[in-house]
């Protein structure tokens, strides 16, 4: 069993109080780990290192700036198996999943910062008697909060851009998923990272977290979590004028228009509902589908789902691992048996009372892949995020229908539109109320866009000149001519 501890100021340190948590592997509800129950006092020892850094890191020039992060990329590589292996026994994600998906994106996070920023030319506006030179200084001192399902992939997501930008960190990563951002705190350490420039900080969200939002010397925030703790966030730290970016939850549609490409669409719905067990805010949650098609789409996909292989988080085969606790299955299992009452039909899946299916340990949080019909898409299934293998199924007629069904939510966050008319598609995909569609496709990310979303899905975006923006200040300096 690995005992983790706090990264601060270029040490790795126990908290203060010496109080620890443990670390659960949700395939088999083992212990793998201890952690620090760090507190405000942890937080106050990371801030001070992290705002004493600062104005050196700040001071580093830019090129240096993204060799470290071309550096750190290269060491993480080096890593990749480990990463992976880390984040399937922390998650209970497929090891495929894991390498594929988490170990990779975590290196890309940190070669795409690098070569974004060398492709970027200075920002000047030329007036007739005068130049404007825009300069951009990091905000300071940032604290970066992330959640389980994707751990180290959205921790560097963050990380990247904010030691770009000059910024000293004080990050805090889920405490049900620590290995690997102990992982990326150990390799910093080894490349000889300027001590305090980045802290990490164990602990629970109203212990730690709510210790960074309080922070007075933490100038900016970026959450990714759920919706409920995304509130907390924002009331916290608005009135604190901190500066936010929250990605938050998503109940997103996934719409098969009757053109589609059968097996595309079905290939494509299955990928964008049940990767990572639905754990992913992208997921397609929502299936809707197109009047005419429908029989012949519900049957392929019910087909494909209930092929899936559910299996250890090991085993090279598994499609389908667990959630990330027993009790996240829980409350999954309760949505389940809600869409019974609000009178749906499970056509395939189902709790594990109904299927009788534990998985390859009983004491595993595994959950056969559920498709649910005959609902409204009012219901409460159809419109709260269940962030588990659970997905509806609705049917519409109109392409006016399919925008009321996709937008009947308090989220807005991402969705797929399938079909053979991509103009259609696009035309589609700009009456919906979201942050991001896809047309033929699901995941497929081009780093250099915009990504966040609209209503309850968060505030702001990150992914290229945007993730440079949030973690920055920019001045203008203005020339007057002499002549």
């Amino acid at each position: 069993m690995l005992h983790l501890k706090n990264y601060i100021d270029g040490a790795f340190v126990e908290a203060h109080d010496g109080q620890t948590l443990e670390d659960i592997n949700p395939a088999n509800g083992q212990v793998i780990a201890t952690i620090p129950r760090s507190k405000s006092s942890d937080v106050e020892s990371a801030a001070v290192a992290a705002k004493k850094a600062q104005s050196g890191w700040n001071a580093t020039p830019m090129a240096e700036r993204i060799t470290w992060l071309e550096t750190i990329a290269d060491a993480l590589e080096s890593k990749h198996e480990q990463i992976a292996q880390a984040e399937s026994l922390d998650t209970g994600k497929p090891i495929s999943l894991a390498r594929r998906v988490d170990a990779s994106r975590s290196v890309e996070n940190f070669r795409f910062f690098a070569s974004f920023a060398r492709e970027q030319k200075e920002m000047t506006f030329e007036m007739k008697d005068a130049m404007n030179y825009v300069h951009r200084n990091g905000l300071g001192v940032v604290g970066l909060i992330t959640p389980w399902n994707l751990p180290l992939y959205l921790l560097s997501w963050k990380v990247a851009p904010a030691l770009l930008m000059g910024n000293a960190i004080v990050a805090k990563p889920s405490e049900m998923t620590p290995l690997t951002a102990n992982i990326l705190a150990e390799t910093l350490d080894e490349l000889n990272l300027p001590s305090g420039v980045f802290n990490l900080v164990h602990g629970l969200g109203p212990e730690v977290g709510q210790g960074i939002l309080e922070h007075p010397s933490i100038n900016g925030i970026s959450f990714t979590g759920g919706t409920a703790t995304g509130r907390i966030v924002a009331a916290t730290a608005a009135p604190m004028f901190k500066k936010l970016s929250l990605e938050l939850g998503g109940k997103n549609a996934t719409i098969v228009l009757d053109d589609a490409d059968m097996q595309q669409a079905v290939d494509g719905a299955v990928r964008a509902a049940f990767t990572n067990s639905g754990q992913v805010c992208l997921c397609g949650s929502r299936i809707l589908v197109q009047a005419r098609i429908a029989e012949e789409f519900n049957a392929a996909f019910v087909k494909a789902v209930s092929s899936m292989k559910i299996g250890a988080p090991g085993d090279e085969e598994s499609q389908i691992g667990t959630v990330i606790s027993m009790e996240h299955l829980n409350k999954v299992e309760s949505y389940i048996d809600l869409a019974m009452e609000e009178g749906g039909t499970i056509l395939t899946g189902g709790t594990r009372a109904m299927t009788g299916r534990l998985g390859p340990d009983h004491n595993g949080a595994y959950l056969a892949p559920t498709v649910v019909a005959g609902l409204s898409h009012l219901s409460r299934c159809a419109t709260e995020e269940i962030f588990g293998p659970v997905v509806t199924i609705h049917t519409f007629e109109t392409l006016q229908e399919a925008t009321e069904m996709a937008n009947a939510t308090e989220y807005g966050l991402a969705g797929s539109i399938w079909t053979a008319d991509t103009a259609k598609g696009k035309a589609l995909a700009q009456t919906i109320d979201t942050g991001i569609v896809w047309v033929n496709t699901w995941l497929h990310r081009d780093l250099r866009t915009p990504f966040g979303g609209v209503k309850n899905s968060g505030v702001g975006r990150e992914g290229g000149q945007w993730s440079m923006g949030f973690f920055s200040e920019t001045t203008n300096i203005c020339v007057k001519d002499q002549n």
